[in-house]
């Protein structure tokens, strides 16, 4: 579905990405680590066309990615919503820049942002909601849309822990529901072993994969508090802590 191949990337002197390659699959979710400056966010910005590779590929679905498309949607740590605008058209966006009529647009956002339990706050404004319900906007906005891949740049770094969590597994519910494949960064080795079917990290400078980790485990009922949960978390831990 997502395919990078030998992707380098360099700003000046400062060669951030070196021959970095994956695949995501259809339905499959991937989690990246990595120090900070390691250049996480930077490969998010190149997967969603914002910025172009010095070398190397990226499609989606057999398409090159050449610049920022309706096909991607993208979650930013600070939520990235319009200050201005109602929850109901922070949510519909997306839609109105497909060119979907106002009638429809405004039903398919009242029903994302239902599923997400704002029922009710449509009319609302973000600076009158929590951080978690912000979130819960920016999650419903991007699936709202119908991409074809999620991004998440560190989504819930902001949040309290309860809300994390409970945030972490309204994702994980979206991704049952609607099969939209999401690659995610975060700092977090709890947060990676929960939300990620596979597991990278990127280290090194200019940063490479160095690890690559199957998660068998990924999505079943009480993962977070199974021993196999935590044998993850410490196998990364102990390998993270050999790395840098």
């Amino acid at each position: 579905m997502l395919k990078i191949s030998r992707v380098n990337k360099q700003y000046g002197s400062n060669h951030v990405l070196n021959n970095v390659s994956l695949d995501l699959m259809a339905n499959e979710t991937i989690v990246i680590l990595g120090p900070s400056g390691c250049g996480k966010t930077t490969l998010l910005k190149l997967v969603s066309g914002m910025e172009m590779p010095d070398s190397g590929t990226i499609g989606i679905g057999g398409v090159s990615v050449q610049k920022p498309s309706t096909d991607i949607a993208f979650i930013l740590q600070n939520f990235g919503l319009l200050p201005w605008k109602t929850n109901l058209h922070n949510v519909a966006l997306g839609l109105k820049i497909k060119g979907i009529d106002r009638k429809t647009r405004n039903r398919i956002a009242c029903q994302h942002l239902s599923n997400l339990g704002l029922e009710g706050r449509e009319k609302d404004y973000p600076a009158v909601l929590s951080g978690g319900e912000q979130q819960r906007v920016a999650i419903a906005r991007a699936y709202a849309s119908d991409p074809k891949l999620l991004l998440m740049d560190e989504p819930f770094s902001s949040l309290d822990a309860i809300t994390r969590e409970s945030l972490q597994d309204t994702l994980l519910e979206s991704w049952r529901t609607l099969s939209i494949p999401y690659l995610l960064v975060t700092h977090s080795v709890e947060e990676a072993v929960y939300l990620g079917q596979r597991i990278l990290i990127l280290a090194d400078h200019p940063s490479e994969v160095k690890k690559n980790y199957e998660n068998p485990g990924f999505a079943s009922p009480d993962y977070r508090q199974s021993n196999d949960y935590y044998e993850l978390v410490r196998l990364i831990r102990k390998d993270m802590g050999e790395l840098w």
